[in-house]
């Protein structure tokens, strides 16, 4: 699986010095960095994971400064779009020759963007047809505007950062559940922020449904009990309602088992999750997953708002379709 999307090409000259990826994600008032190292027959090391306020980056000579002191120049850096930025679309296959399925796609969805298709970047993610996928949804078209690609490209640009590639938490999410899952079984991922939840389904390293719920991380933390558990009920009937359609849609795929990215113990996700979906639920531990040791100690609130970020470092070399 690949995504040739104009925006996620590379972009600039790289230099390969330092090996893996540094991502660099734009949170609510932070600037999250993630540099990891994928290594063979071992835990992806994790050279560096920091979080800093965005405040310290009002203009783009701040930027570059800080670049400068990290040394970026010796990584291929990465950013994520946020959501909002970007749709993913659903799309019914095409029966069009591989040189015609861009423009095809773009035909599609043209009606169900709110802007021009001409102001669209478009790229395509295509789902396996081998695990008894419905023929009405074999791909997912996946749309930004131009000038949200633009204004990522002149930000880099003039902070002198290297930027290689723009991609989307989706493939982010699914780098991390790669190295969760069993063969042949599917995988489900959940992570929250202050956006959202994010729901991933993937098996055998493919991406076969994702899902955004309605439900910011700053709510789940709110100290009105009534108000979090509206959300926490939300959450598990659009929990419900993604299964159900996952079963419908690829029967083929045994789904067991619901993975959560480290929260705060206060909200109870875990446990009330587990009450109530008929699968076993269970928290990712990061620190299983990926040999810190040589980054500094993160508090358990910084692994959360980091969680896309690293898997974003995670990316591995997509094949163009």
């Amino acid at each position: 699986m690949g995504l040739d999307m104009q925006f996620f090409k590379r972009l600039l000259t790289k230099s390969e010095s330092a090996g893996g990826w540094l991502a660099i994600s734009f949170l609510p008032g932070e600037l999250c960095l993630a540099h990891v190292r994928r290594m063979p027959g071992s835990r992806p090391v994790v050279g560096l994971c920091a979080i800093e306020p965005i405040s310290a980056f009002t203009d783009p000579d701040a930027l570059m400064k800080f670049a400068k002191n990290m040394r970026m120049g010796q990584y291929r850096c990465l950013t994520l779009l946020n959501l909002g930025e970007y749709q993913v679309l659903p799309v019914e296959v095409l029966n069009v020759p591989a040189d015609e399925l861009k423009t095809a796609v773009r035909w599609k969805i043209k009606d169900l963007l709110d802007y021009h298709i001409d102001d669209a970047a478009i790229d395509v993610l295509r789902i396996p047809t081998d695990k008894g996928v419905s023929p009405n949804h074999g791909m997912y078209a996946i749309a930004t505007r131009n000038e949200v690609i633009q204004r990522y490209v002149t930000l880099f640009e003039e902070a002198n950062i290297p930027l290689s590639v723009i991609d989307i938490p989706e493939m982010a999410q699914r780098n991390i559940a790669l190295l969760l899952e069993e063969p042949g079984r599917g995988l489900a991922l959940l992570s929250f922020d202050e956006e959202g939840g994010l729901l991933t389904i993937t098996c055998d390293t493919e991406l076969y449904l994702s899902r955004h719920i309605e439900a910011p991380l700053p709510q789940l933390l709110q100290e009105d009990t009534e108000q979090r558990q509206r959300y926490l009920d939300r959450i598990v009937m659009e929990l419900q309602r993604s299964f159900d359609y996952f079963g419908r849609q690829f029967h083929d795929i045994e789904l067991t088992k619901l993975m959560v990215a480290p929260l705060p113990l206060s909200i109870g996700l875990e446990g009330y999750l587990a009450r109530n979906l008929q699968m076993e639920v269970e928290m990712v531990d990061l620190h299983q997953l990926f040999d810190f040791s040589k980054a500094s100690l993160l508090q358990q609130d910084q692994l959360t708002r980091c969680f896309l970020t690293l898997g974003a470092a995670l990316r591995l070399e997509e094949k163009a379709l």
